[in-house]
């Protein structure tokens, strides 16, 4: 198997995508932030000092999702349709879920696995005066749809 971001002289390149049709692309990624019993009590009663941890991620993981051509070099911008982040409480865990839909090109996996590590990251700066040991896990793709490749779905 050859990596598509590889060149025949072994360097980093730009996949050139030009001529594959735009069709719709869906992607969703998750991951999960554990966290102190106490410190989801903190964010459900909306008493973290930097604000409202949720609504924050959300917006953050929505954000990022939209600029990942410009964090991961060799992606390619894609216009977004949709970005959807879902945030589930747990008793020691926020689950982090975020969906993408695009028309293109190409596939939006990257767009939904920055969405998901974004908002997590978001939580963490947001309540690490009250949790240091809050720790990220789990970054993972959950399912795509569209392109060549078809439909994938991770196994439970």
């Amino acid at each position: 198997m050859q990596l598509t971001h590889i060149n025949s002289q072994g360097k980093a390149q730009m996949v050139d995508v030009s001529r594959k049709p735009v069709t719709e692309r869906i992607a969703m990624a998750s991951c999960k932030i554990l966290l102190k019993p106490e410190t989801l009590k903190l964010i459900r009663a909306n008493k973290i000092a930097k604000g409202e941890v949720l609504n924050t991620a959300r917006i953050a993981g929505i954000c990022a999702a939209k600029r990942t051509f410009e964090l991961i070099p060799l992606t390619h911008p894609l216009p977004l349709d949709q970005v959807d982040m879902e945030i589930i409480p747990g008793r020691a865990q926020l689950k982090l879920i975020c969906r993408v839909k695009t028309s293109a090109r190409t596939g939006a996996e990257m767009e939904a696995l920055v969405g998901a590590a974004i908002a997590s990251l978001t939580v963490y700066d947001m309540v690490k005066a009250v949790d240091r040991a809050a720790e990220i896990t789990s970054l993972r793709l959950e399912f795509k749809s569209g392109g060549k490749s078809g439909t994938w779905k991770r196994k439970k």
